[in-house]
């Protein structure tokens, strides 16, 4: 049980599934979206995804509003085709990294996707930022930015793969205990950067001994990524390692992959122009990712402990929202945090669109 307490309370530190594409509306509480009002339309795909079985086949999907004709095509070979919106299963692939997909219509840009989960045998959150639609009808790209949980397991395979996929830079957002007894293990010839978002936040000094006290843990560690020295400075340096690699992938993690890194992702989608909904269905797959690993810490504790770490093994809504709140109440606009928190001016952000968005 000892071991149990340890494994949860170390996810904990890191506190605070594909690709859905929804359109965007304004959220309950009016905060307003970069982009919102903005109609482009060279890319005519309104949604397209990539999504993985255990068998290794894929399930592709797409709606290309206003085409008649969309073809896929995987190594060079036209492996789907259909009318403007359709769906097909693809078997027979070699294997590889990751297997990835060229959607075309008869008209505009295409589309370069793969499924989003990237498998590795020592990450079980390890995916990719990008093969998202914006609010001005661009699309994040695939390939350039990942996120993940520890990499202290990762296998030789596992960081010879990551190696492939040009992971050239490695953000570390842990805490320095949780750097200390789990260090990073990252491609040959990367950079490691130690980008410690609780530095000298005190947060998680203590452990919650209620399910509402692990709840108020976890919006209060949310609200100090934003408000806290530690974490305007960490995020910066992944704002500014993001801007800085062009030509190389950069990853970014800490401990679980979903709050630290959770809002490192939403804060990189929303400048982006991610709209809201799809944002936080990015936030909430944590939960979908981390089951297994969640389920197999939780059954090794007593019901009343299991109570109080199953909030800071979660992701939910009410703890992304803290965060924008959080911006909300200091900076008025997102658009303020990145300028005055992340010094992320507006010249800098339309470069890091330039660089991240297709369409």
């Amino acid at each position: 049980m000892k071991k149990a307490l340890l494994a949860a309370t170390a996810v904990a530190a890191s506190a605070l599934t594909t690709a859905l594409v929804v359109a965007p509306a304004a959220s309950a509480s009016g905060w307003e979206w970069p982009g919102r009002h903005h109609d482009r339309t060279s890319i005519p795909f309104t949604e397209a995804t990539v999504t993985a079985a255990a068998d290794g086949s894929f399930t592709l999907k797409w709606n290309a509003k206003g085409t008649r004709h969309v073809e896929i095509k995987a190594n060079g070979k036209v492996v789907a085709k259909g009318g403007a919106k359709g769906q097909a299963t693809v078997t027979g692939l070699p294997a590889a990294d990751r297997q990835w997909f060229d959607f075309k219509a008869d008209h505009g840009q295409g589309l370069h996707l793969a499924d989003r989960l990237v498998k590795l045998e020592g990450a079980v959150n390890f995916r990719d930022a990008g093969g998202y639609r914006t609010t001005t009808g661009q699309w994040v790209k695939m390939g350039e930015v990942y996120r993940s949980d520890a990499l202290n397991k990762l296998t030789p395979g596992d960081l010879a793969k990551l190696q492939r996929l040009r992971v050239k830079t490695v953000f570390d957002l842990r805490m320095q205990d949780e750097r200390t007894k789990d260090a990073d293990k990252v491609p040959a010839g990367a950079h490691y950067v130690v980008a410690d978002v609780f530095a000298g936040s005190g947060s998680f000094q203590t452990l919650p001994k209620t399910p509402d006290e692990a709840v108020n843990a976890m919006i209060g560690a949310e609200k100090a990524m934003v408000g806290g020295e530690g974490g305007k400075k960490a995020y910066t340096q992944v704002f500014e390692g993001i801007g800085n690699d062009r030509a190389r992938s950069v990853l970014f993690h800490c401990t679980a992959g979903k709050d630290r890194t959770g809002w490192a992702n939403a804060s990189l989608l929303t400048a982006l122009g991610v709209p809201q909904e799809t944002v936080m269905a990015d936030y909430l797959a944590s939960n979908d990712y981390r089951k297994a690993a969640n389920d197999a810490v939780l059954s090794h504790l007593p019901a009343p402990q299991a109570a109080v770490y199953k909030p800071m093994l979660d992701v939910r809504p009410e703890y992304l929202n803290a965060g924008y709140d959080e911006v909300k109440a200091t900076y008025g606009t997102f658009d303020r945090y990145l300028k005055d928190g992340l010094g992320i001016d507006a010249r800098e952000l339309r470069e890091l669109k330039q660089d991240l968005l297709v369409g």
